[in-house]
């Protein structure tokens, strides 16, 4: 299934956790295995699989962990982009390129040995 705006709560929380119960499988590991490995309980594990509502983020995250999955919350929740014109503001910021180096500031007075001041 795929998950859109137009569905709702229940059915999104029960998309995710069948995901999970998949991406579990696929690892061959049993609940309790993977509440072990993520260092909850093994009813924290079902309620995630079976969409319950009850469940916590932290526990959501730490079972994501264990199945490698957190990269994929980029995904989920991206970084917020620079607004057009705030990127620009850095570009135009940016040194395009090198200066050339000042030549040595010489005195036309040359002073010597010798000289009184």
């Amino acid at each position: 299934m795929k998950i859109t705006a137009q569905l709702p709560d229940e059915a999104l929380l029960q998309e995710l956790g069948h995901r999970l119960t998949t991406a579990r499988l696929a690892m061959n590991l049993t609940q309790a295995a993977l509440a072990e490995r993520a260092g909850v309980a093994k009813r924290t594990v079902e309620r995630l699989e079976s969409g319950a509502v009850a469940t916590q983020l932290s526990g959501f995250l730490r079972v994501c962990r264990a199945l490698d999955l957190i990269e994929g919350l980029e995904t989920l929740v991206p970084e917020a982009a620079a607004s057009p014109i705030a990127q620009l503001k850095l570009e135009r910021n940016q040194r395009k390129r090198a200066s050339k180096a000042s030549p040595a500031k010489v005195s036309k007075n040359k002073w010597t040995w010798g000289d009184a001041t």
